[in-house]
């Protein structure tokens, strides 16, 4: 009679389903490539308005070279999700941390904007890959038993690295030479160690059908799932690109002062919040975690305009506080609904549909606030933005509490 063995604390054991039942470490480790990458996303933050100054451009090409990341999420997305559920995540992990390499070398040699909008496509493309087949990556890794903590670990990686890489840029062109080149040697040492994790991944693979180039979708029982994080992801999201985008030109031109600190604080401040607050609200029910990142949404583009108009950093801080715990808080949402609602052979490419409404409204608005803010001023085109999407976040309360009240809402997952 053969004997089984009880495998050892913290290794991955396959499960009958191709997933793994792992520790909390391993689950944190899995995590580690969307920190990497996402550091990369808001790494240039503080850089801008250097690189405004030493190619010469206008506001509103900084916010199209600022979104053309949103650009190369919307071509990844629509491939990286299905391909990861079909194909396994690490065939779409590996390529989308060596185009976040490829990034880092466009970025350390820019000097023109053709070089910047390449580096922020490749960018775009490295996270889209990664946001789509990452998360679904830590689920896998986790297991059924453990898709609550793993959602959590994937939406904190995330805004962790979200909330470094401005800081990390900020402080290095603040005090160190040549530093869009050390920022990025900095960056591209993170991305390989993330390249020795990716190695590691669970690289499950599941049968699907459909076309494989297509919009990311739900299943048909999910899009209520998708509509509901939606209303809280899209308007979080806005609000922490506008604030990206405009943050430093918003600080030199109305506060007076074009420290890459302060600017690279600001972004720190608004996506550690973002991390910190996901922790406290983990064990909250899913309908509330969304209603209440809407209204810190709402009440962070309110201070955003009081910012501007009464000139005070302080207001602009406490904005980006609340800008940041409603990102956050409708993230973990958004992605906690869809790993406990979706099936496994979906999950991916539902991951991917969440993020590409999410970015294309986080994209589409800042663009047009930067052009705008040309032709009338910053002052007005950043009060019209916070107004705008203030009211996108009280609509999406308004639709999060009416749906809370008719069967079949989720309460906890």
């Amino acid at each position: 009679m053969g004997t089984t063995r009880t495998p050892r604390a913290g290794r991955h054991v396959a499960s009958p389903t191709g997933t793994s039942r792992a520790g909390q470490g391993d689950i944190w480790r899995a995590a580690w490539p969307l920190t990497a990458v996402f550091m990369l996303s808001n790494a240039p933050t503080p850089l801008f308005v250097l690189w405004q100054h030493r190619i010469g451009f206008a506001t509103g090409t900084l916010t199209v070279v600022f979104a053309m990341y949103i650009g190369g999420l919307l071509l990844a997305l629509p491939v990286a999700g299905a391909l990861s559920d079909r194909c396994g995540r690490r065939t779409v992990l590996l390529p989308s941390v060596l185009c976040a390499l490829l990034a880092c070398l466009f970025y350390a040699t820019a000097t023109s904007v053709a070089a910047l909008l390449a580096a922020r496509l490749l960018t775009g493309l490295a996270v889209g890959g990664t946001v789509a087949a990452g998360m679904a990556a830590v689920v896998d890794v986790g297991g059924p038993e453990r898709r609550r903590q793993a959602s959590l670990a994937g939406s904190v990686a995330m805004g962790a690295g979200l909330a470094t890489g401005p800081l990390l840029a900020g402080c290095v062109a603040q005090t160190l030479p040549a530093p869009t080149v050390t920022v990025f040697v900095v960056e591209a040492v993170l991305l390989l160690s993330a390249l020795l994790v990716v190695r590691h991944v669970p690289n499950v693979r599941r049968p699907a059908t459909g076309p494989w180039l297509r919009l990311p979708s739900v299943p048909r029982r999910n899009r209520r799932d998708l509509l509901l994080g939606l209303a809280a992801y899209m308007p979080g999201m806005t609000g922490t690109s506008f604030l990206l985008a405009l943050g430093p030109s918003l600080l030199a031109a109305l506060l007076g002062t074009e420290n890459r600190i302060v600017a690279g604080g600001t972004a720190f401040v608004m996506f550690g919040t973002s991390t910190a607050v996901q922790f406290v609200v983990s064990g909250w029910p899913t309908r509330r975690l969304l209603a209440t990142a809407t209204v810190a949404t709402a009440a962070g583009m309110a201070l955003v305009v009081s910012a501007v108009h009464g000139r005070s950093i302080g207001l602009l801080l406490a904005a980006a506080v609340l800008a940041g715990a409603g990102q956050g808080m409708g993230q973990l949402g958004g992605f906690s609904l869809l790993g406990a609602r979706v099936d496994a052979a979906r999950l991916a490419e539902s991951n991917a549909a969440l993020s590409s409404w999410g970015y294309l409204f986080a994209g589409l608005l800042p663009v047009g606030s930067g052009y705008l803010g040309d032709a009338v001023g910053i002052g007005l085109s950043a009060t019209l933005l916070g107004v705008v999407v203030a009211v996108a976040a009280g609509a999406g309360g308004v639709y999060i509490t009416w749906a809370g009240r008719t069967r079949h809402s989720p309460e906890r997952h």
